[in-house]
């Protein structure tokens, strides 16, 4: 997803990543503390689940976490759905 020129609330979104529908966004707003934050969206402009950071590192830290879990997510939902699928043998 391009993250120029998008905010929400004030963040600037500075980083993203797309896993299957849902996006995971790293926000920063100067003028505010705390003044990092994560949030899932969908759509490119509907952010929910806020997680919110004073320092980089931290917000940064969450930011791979909660993609990693929705790749893990995503990847047993495919797993589950692959293995049906499958015709026995």
């Amino acid at each position: 997803m391009n993250t120029k020129n998008r905010e929400n609330i004030g963040f600037i979104i500075i980083s993203s990543m797309e896993i299957g529908s849902v996006e995971i966004v790293l926000g920063v707003r100067k003028d505010v503390h705390p003044q990092y934050v994560t949030w899932e969206c969908r759509g490119g402009n509907d952010y929910y689940w806020g997680h919110y950071f004073s320092d980089l590192t931290a917000a940064q830290k969450d930011f791979c976490n909660r993609a990693y879990e929705k790749i893990e997510m995503r990847e047993a939902f495919i797993g589950k759905n692959r293995h049906r699928e499958e015709p026995e043998k």
